[in-house]
């Protein structure tokens, strides 16, 4: 089974990245940095909703929440049951 970070970073690398980006890791700042925007945030989300079948609430899906792939799965593993 793949790591939940490893599908993560995948996503990000191929949705928002740029041929230059070739170097983002787990703690690569997605929102801050600027390769992640509101509303490219707004897919990402519902992307990890589909694939975890999890709901996040919009007060729990702040920039700094998704700002790398390590808060990502943090977030995400809040909500597993």
């Amino acid at each position: 089974m793949e790591d939940m970070k490893d599908i993560i970073l995948e996503y990000v690398i191929e949705e928002y990245a740029d041929e230059e980006d070739d170097d983002i890791t787990y703690d690569t700042p997605l929102i801050s940095g600027g390769l992640v925007d509101s509303f490219s945030m707004v897919s990402l989300k519902r992307f990890i909703e589909n694939k975890y079948k999890i709901s996040i609430p919009n007060d729990k899906a702040t920039p700094d929440a998704f700002d790398t792939v390590n808060k990502i799965e943090m977030l995400i593993k809040e909500f597993l049951k």
